[in-house]
């Protein structure tokens, strides 16, 4: 049964306005690499590695901008590093949109990187915080739906602009809509509760046991609210151990000492590198050359581009319904081999008819392309996110998410800064580096990433040999038997005197 109510669903959903914004943001430039205004306006067929330099100062910025979140998110809280990447978005898309030079653009390039790597950091572990076990990847599985359904906004929105005679409108237009987003989260984060795990480590019992009660509210299934309670009470008993134990052994720097966290952090770096030597983002940004090699011209390049992104939106809207039933690991490992094998098949489309008049041969190379996204979106894309953001203890899952997102930003940085080069120069050749990766990626997801569905956040720490102060996730019985032994008047202890606005005798 899924333990969450409306109110439950409309702050996810409120959410995925950060997810919007990071999508949005990060694909608006694929479309405007493909308008004659940009080029005109910034001369970029004198200067051809403009492009690289827009998309390398993006994640670098990005990279700035998991690290700002993983200080800000444990320090502030989820909301305030929400708002305030909402509000860096929104500097550096106006300045983008008002761009008179090269110069002033590349600038905007890295200052809305830094508000979307802060994004991408923590709207999915707000999502994850405020998510039951049993429907945490729909929920979290969100955060790449709507990015990728910013992808296809930013695409379509491309494709009606190539048609203005306005030059200038061609391009500032699509860049300017991306403030659109982050000031609809900031308005919209008013009705947003912080998250009730991060108000736990700050000792505020009573605030989070208020906002869990709303969160999984459901009076007809559960009148007493037991799931509530039992989910509360495993909160509140591992961060006091977590706590105590994070003092005792030596702060931060466990991170890298302690054998648990270590393995957690190389695995959340791994996962979104993983996701980036797929060549997706190469796929993505440098469209518009892919498929002039393959023989497409004009407005029909940008309306393939609009297509593939569409395609890949509703692929992430189906991973978020498989996820909790097939698992995160399976998912992965189906996207990446589907990944592989289609970029194989489109290599061999490109190195038969690349830039010859073929119809059929052409087309099948438009057919793989599809197919490929497909793959990326449906296994890979919202699954990634997902995982990343369950995989870290409470008390570290800024650090650990911020992390696992530098490994994405620094991968497009290696990938996008020499792909106008190497797409120059050897072309569809290229694409073999990615083919190769993916296979090794393969063998060590399949043989070390323990599977994470169905648990609380609490419970994976077990998954990795940290000790779990209170299961029921995998234990049936035990939770079964737990409703009639003598901790569940503990927990009527610990929340009921909240209920009625008093403080709480535990606290």
């Amino acid at each position: 049964m899924a333990h969450y109510s409306s109110f439950n669903v409309r702050i996810i959903l409120t959410l995925t306005l950060g997810s919007l914004t990071y999508g949005y943001g990060s694909s608006v430039i694929s479309n405007t690499l493909g308008q004659p205004g940009f080029l005109s306006y910034f001369n970029l067929p004198a200067h051809p590695s403009f492009a690289g330099a827009v998309n390398g100062l993006f994640s670098a910025g990005g990279v700035f901008g998991c690290a700002t979140a993983a200080f800000m998110a444990n320090r502030f809280g989820r909301k305030c590093t929400m708002d305030t990447s909402a509000a860096v978005c929104i500097i550096g898309g106006a300045l983008q949109a008002g761009s008179v030079d090269a110069a002033m653009f590349l600038v905007a390039r890295f200052i809305t990187g830094w508000g979307m790597g802060a994004m991408a950091v923590v709207i999915p572990i707000f999502q994850g915080e405020l998510s039951p076990p049993a429907s945490r990847g729909l929920l979290v599985g969100q955060h790449g739906s709507w990015a990728i359904t910013g992808f296809a906004v930013a695409g379509w929105i491309g494709v009606g602009t190539y048609y203005s005679s306005n030059l200038s409108f061609q391009w500032r237009f699509p860049i300017a809509v991306q403030c659109l987003w982050p000031l609809a989260l900031i308005l919209c984060s008013v009705w947003v509760p912080e998250s009730p795990r991060w108000l736990l480590m700050q000792g505020r019992r009573e605030d989070a046991w208020r906002i869990i009660a709303k969160l999984h509210s459901n009076p007809e299934a559960d009148p007493d609210q037991v799931y509530a309670r039992e989910e509360f009470y495993q909160m509140v008993k591992q961060a006091e151990m977590d706590s105590e134990l994070w003092a005792r052994e030596g702060g931060l720097k466990q991170l890298w000492t302690k054998r648990s966290y270590r393995t957690r952090m190389w695995m959340g770096f791994f996962t979104q590198y993983a996701a980036q030597s797929t060549g997706a983002m190469v796929v993505y940004n440098y469209m518009v050359t892919l498929y002039q090699d393959l023989g497409f011209t004009g407005g029909k390049v940008l309306m393939l581009g609009a297509a593939y992104v569409t395609v890949a939106a509703a692929a992430n809207f189906l991973a978020s319904m498989l996820m909790d039933h097939m698992g995160r690991v399976r998912l992965l490992l189906i996207g990446l081999t589907g990944c592989m094998v289609t970029l194989s098949l489109e290599c061999a489309m490109f190195a038969q008819f690349g830039g010859t008049d073929d119809r059929v041969g052409n087309s099948l190379g438009v057919f793989f392309i599809f197919c490929y996204i497909f793959f990326y979106a449906a296994g890979i894309d919202a699954t990634s996110y997902v995982y990343c953001s369950e995989i870290f203890p409470n008390h570290v899952r800024s650090e650990g998410m911020a992390w696992s997102m530098i490994g994405t930003f620094l991968s497009t940085i290696l990938y996008l800064e020499v792909g106008p080069v190497a797409l120059a120069a050897v072309k569809w050749k290229y694409y073999l580096l990615f083919i190769s990766l993916t296979l090794i990626d393969i063998v060590v997801i399949w043989r070390l990433f323990p599977e994470t569905k169905g648990l609380s956040l609490e419970e994976i720490n077990g998954k990795f040999g940290d000790e779990v102060a209170v299961h029921f996730g995998e234990d049936k019985d035990r939770a079964k038997e737990y409703r009639t032994s003598d901790k569940a008047a503990e927990v009527l202890v610990v929340t009921a005197p909240v209920e009625k606005g008093q403080s709480s005798s535990t606290s």
